[in-house]
C-alpha cells in the first residue's frame, strides 16, 4: 500500500517537468540583431497539430494598427498582433521535435518549413524556420 501511494505521488509530482517538453505555452522571441524581446507567442494544441499566434507585440516602434501587407495568403491585410504564425507543426515519432508545419515571418510575408525543439528542459525553444538549404535558428523563452 506504502509503495503503491509513493508511485502515485511520485507520478503526480513529475507531470509539470513532463508538460514542459512541449512547445505548448507561451514564448518570449528575441530580435537577432538588437536582442530585444519582439514579442510573445502562444503556441497551443488541437488534435496533435500545433499552432501559434503572436498575443502580444513588445517593439518600441510597434504601432497597434499594424498590419500584415506583405503577406500573400488569408492572413493580407490581417493585423498583426493575434496574427497565426505557426500552422501544422506536429510531434515527431519518438522524439521531442515538432516539424511538419510552416511559419510565418510577418515582416516580409513569407512562410518557412518549421521544426520546434524544446531544450533545457523546456525553459526554451528552439525556432528553426528554412527554405530549401536555407534558414536559421531562433532560441525563444518560455514566459512563466
Amino acid at each position: 500500500m506504502y509503495r503503491a501511494s509513493l508511485a502515485i505521488i511520485l507520478g503526480v509530482l513529475s507531470l509539470p517537468a513532463l508538460a514542459q517538453l512541449t512547445p505548448v505555452g507561451l514564448w518570449r522571441n528575441i530580435d537577432d540583431k538588437t536582442g530585444e524581446a519582439k514579442a510573445e507567442i502562444r503556441i497551443v494544441e488541437n488534435g496533435g497539430v500545433l499552432s501559434g499566434k503572436i498575443d502580444k507585440r513588445l517593439g518600441k516602434d510597434v504601432k497597434p494598427d499594424d498590419t500584415c501587407d506583405k503577406c500573400s495568403d488569408d492572413r493580407k491585410d490581417q493585423p498583426i498582433q493575434g496574427l497565426e504564425i505557426i500552422r501544422g507543426a506536429k510531434k515527431a515519432e519518438g522524439k521531442d521535435v515538432w516539424e511538419g508545419g510552416k511559419i510565418l515571418d510577418p515582416e516580409n510575408g513569407r512562410n518557412y518549413t518549421l521544426r520546434l525543439t524544446p531544450i533545457e528542459g523546456g525553459k526554451k525553444l528552439e525556432v528553426r524556420g528554412s527554405f530549401g538549404p536555407f534558414g536559421r535558428t531562433q532560441t525563444w523563452v518560455r514566459v512563466p
